[in-house]
Formats: structure tokens, C-alpha cells, sequence
């Protein structure tokens, strides 16, 4: 989380809106641990990983949503070990992701 911090007060300081998003569980494999943290601001900007590929712009999408709405929500991203490879993912298992609007 402190590697985070500096953009997220860069954001916040202009008047940005800014959606935090963090593993919250893991099945199987992942490539980011329990834990792991993105930041977006109303803008698009990031900073940070939840997992990589096409689950982190799923992430981001889903972050500006939060910020449009206002409201948090418990995401899940899960795909076979089989079939990781081949839609570009290091490895297969789920994970949850709960993002939530700051308001520092």
C-alpha cells in the first residue's frame, strides 16, 4: 500500500475521485497475493496490481463504476489453470476484489 500512497494523494490534492481495489481471497493460483492494491482515479489513471492482464482493465472498469455510483462492490475473476494461457493469464484459479471509493 505505501508505494500507492504518494499517487493517491497527488489525486486527491488535484480534486480527484479515487477507487481503491483490493484482494480480499484467493483460490488456486494468482499472481498477486491476499492483499495486493489498485488505485483509480476518476480519470483512468492507476497505480498498483490486483492480478495483471486483462483482469486488471476488468478492475479499472469496474473501479470507475464504483466511482460513478458511489457504491462498493465484491468482484470475482476466476479462470481453469487449462486455460490461462491461451487468453493471456499466467495462471488459472480466482480471486475477489473489493473496491471501494476513498474519501480521505
Amino acid at each position: 500500500m505505501k508505494e500507492i500512497l504518494a499517487d493517491i494523494d497527488n489525486w486527491q490534492q488535484a480534486g480527484k475521485q479515487v477507487a481503491l481495489a483490493t484482494v480480499v481471497q484467493v483460490y488456486g493460483s494468482a499472481p498477486r497475493p491476499l492483499g495486493a492494491k489498485l488505485a483509480v482515479s476518476e480519470d483512468g489513471a492507476m497505480v498498483g496490481s490486483v492480478s495483471g492482464g486483462c483482469v486488471e482493465s476488468a478492475t479499472v472498469q469496474e473501479a470507475l463504476e464504483v466511482l460513478s455510483t458511489g457504491r462498493p462492490r465484491l468482484v470475482s475473476y476466476g479462470i481453469a489453470d487449462e486455460t490461462a494461457w491461451e487468453v493471456g493469464l499466467a495462471c488459472g484459479g480466482t480471486i475477489e476484489v473489493f473496491i471501494e471509493p476513498l474519501n480521505w
